[in-house]
């Protein structure tokens, strides 16, 4: 198992910028897909983004043009990059580690960290 360890969320207003990051150990980094999901209260968790250990990159439709996941393989740590955050982005944010593309994007055989609280005031 690789475990997962999230940091950079907040407290927020609406129109700014945040960075989670998501470090990695336990496990070749380079052999698993990442992803990032989020759960609001009283919601589903839902995938937010994605990318392979090539750099292929995925989206929900939510966040696309807004949010940038991104890898760096030397750190063993993946990122999402926020802007222009939205009250509705408020969640707790997941990181996610699994080895199956499609799984990965479904939540499904996957590694979890422990989540990061994203606020975002009106």
């Amino acid at each position: 198992q690789v475990q997962l360890v999230e940091s950079g969320g907040g407290l927020v207003q609406t129109g700014d910028s945040l960075r989670l990051s998501c470090a990695a150990s336990g496990r070749t980094f380079t052999n698993y897909h990442m992803g990032w999901f989020r759960q609001a209260p009283g919601k589903e968790r839902e995938f937010v983004a994605g990318i392979t250990w090539t750099r292929m990159s995925s989206y929900a439709d939510s966040v696309k043009g807004r949010f940038t996941i991104s890898r760096d393989n030397t750190k063993a740590t993946v990122f999402l990059q926020m802007a222009s955050l939205k009250p509705e982005d408020t969640a707790i944010y997941y990181c996610a580690g699994g080895q199956e593309w499609s799984s990965l994007q479904r939540g499904i055989r996957v590694n979890w960290g422990q989540g990061t609280q994203v606020t975002v005031s009106s």
